[in-house]
């Protein structure tokens, strides 16, 4: 049980928490509802974070299935995505991916009533900020890791809704203390995790070209 969490639940909760990142999402979330009552942010909350679990319990059974259909192979697709969650890792470190998240929420067309901002749990809260590319691709990369092995694989789909549950938990705390949250504080962390990420990214592709025979 001690070398299961070591080698797979330790870094798919490292993968996926710093790709889904539920602290960075937390200011965001504030700054979608922040003209909603306390009752309307916890249902946008429940519906982005219970649809970005369809999406990414939806990949993580299906995704090998899904790049067999377009004839990709999982250690190109290895490769591919170890270069896009460098790429955010990158983007991390140089704070250019709270810059694009902001953007995001600038682009939305202010609410002018509760229903209009009920949308707001599909996009951009669901998708792409909760269940987005680089989300999607780490799920695919762990449970194609662990293929076969049933007890790893169903490790990997705990983490997944454990990250979530975090993320749900964190939008439900800032519901009520958005004033606390700091701005600098994020950004440290979130530099910090790009660091891990990067490392992590960097392992999917040393692991994508052995297995594509380019690399011993």
């Amino acid at each position: 049980m001690s070398e299961l969490f070591t080698t797979v639940v330790l870094p798919a909760f490292a993968t996926l928490f710093v790709i889904i990142d539920p602290l960075g999402l937390a200011p965001i979330f504030v700054a979608l509802t922040m003209r909603q009552p306390p009752r309307q942010r916890r249902a946008i909350a429940l519906r982005a974070v219970g649809l970005a679990a369809v999406v990414l319990l939806l990949f993580a059974f299906f995704g090998e299935a899904i790049l067999k259909l377009f004839g990709i192979s999982l250690a190109a697709f290895r490769i591919a995505g170890g270069l896009l969650l460098f790429m955010i890792a990158a983007e991390m470190l140089f704070e250019k991916r709270s810059e694009r998240r902001r953007r995001t929420v600038e682009h939305e067309e202010p609410p002018h009533d509760y229903a209009r901002m009920d949308d707001s749990w599909v996009f951009p809260l669901g998708i792409p900020l909760i269940a987005g590319p680089g989300a999607i691709t780490s799920v695919i990369l762990l449970m194609g890791q662990h293929r076969g092995d049933v007890l790893a694989q169903g490790a990997i789909v705990a983490v997944v809704l454990l990250v979530l549950g975090i993320t749900l938990a964190l939008f439900y705390i800032v519901s009520h203390a958005e004033r606390f949250l700091s701005e600098t504080a994020i950004g440290a962390i979130s530099r910090l995790l790009g660091i891990i990420l990067a490392a992590l990214a960097v392992q999917f592709v040393l692991v994508g070209l052995k297995g594509a025979g380019l690399a011993g």
